[in-house]
């Protein structure tokens, strides 16, 4: 397009972006991040986020902030990019802050926003700080499908900070559960040791008819390993292969070698 005399603009340059965000090819990022400056289109609203999410992703998260600073007038998108960017980042601590400096700009986070700083919370373990971002995200729901989305990161944030007791108050008040909102609960339940709650959960989930991916097995097979139970752990795995057709991944061969070696069961292990 480019070679035809053509030029970009600001529908072309975000599907762009976004498809180089999927290889993470930093080279061709800054080639157009030049297009852009030079046509005037970097403060584009699609544009501008767009910039911000790719470099984020590529680790660079110091031109991310720079794109983001250099625009007065900012609009959601553009904080929502670099949020989700530094929160996946594992800078949980930077994306509350700027999660803060949005709340004090005026502008009403929405369901997007808090699906990432309630990840970054739970990567920093603050109840309190989770409290807060509980009410934020009653405030900021607007539609059914945001609803979903938004209860499954509170259960997360919840699990991550070790209080399952609220994890399940929001999971048990849902009137919509996905696998996502099943397998979370188990995560959590698995990771605080809370071995039969999150055996029973998974039990549950089936008969909700709600079908478990490799996610939740490993939830399932975590729960196994805390709490010793070599024959329920063989049986999962099994149930995994074989009625779920789920191929084990590094983690699942990770749990059963656990499982088996603290049983002393050395030979099967190998």
């Amino acid at each position: 397009m480019s070679r035809t005399g053509v030029r970009p603009d600001t529908f072309t340059l975000p599907i762009v972006l976004k498809a180089i965000c999927q290889v993470l090819n930093y080279v061709v990022a800054r080639q157009l991040h030049g297009i852009a400056i030079k046509l005037g289109l970097e403060t584009n609203m699609y544009c501008e986020s767009g910039f911000i999410s790719l470099y984020a992703k590529s680790g660079e998260f110091e031109n991310a902030r720079k794109v983001f600073e250099q625009n007065s007038e900012r609009k959601l998108g553009s904080w929502n990019a670099i949020i989700a960017g530094l929160s996946q980042g594992g800078r949980a601590k930077e994306a509350i802050e700027m999660f803060l400096e949005l709340r004090e700009s005026g502008l009403q986070p929405d369901d997007v926003t808090m699906v990432s700083v309630t990840s970054a919370c739970g990567s920093l373990g603050d109840l309190d700080l989770a409290s807060q971002l509980h009410k934020c995200v009653f405030q900021a729901k607007e539609m059914e499908r945001s609803d979903l989305l938004m209860m499954n990161s509170l259960i997360d944030m919840y699990g991550k900070c070790g209080k399952m007791d609220l994890a399940y108050r929001v999971f048990s008040r849902m009137k919509e559960r996905n696998v996502s909102s099943w397998t979370s609960m188990i995560v959590g339940y698995a990771m605080h040791g809370y071995v039969r709650d999150a055996v029973e959960c998974f039990h549950c989930m089936r008969e909700a008819g709600v079908r478990p991916n490799h996610v939740t097995f490993i939830g399932v097979l975590s729960a196994c390993v805390h709490g010793g139970l070599v024959k329920e752990g063989k049986y999962y795995f099994n149930m995994m292969k074989n009625e779920y057709g789920i191929a084990p991944m590094l983690q699942h061969y990770g749990c059963m070698v656990d499982l088996l070696g603290r049983a002393g069961l050395f030979e099967e292990a190998r």
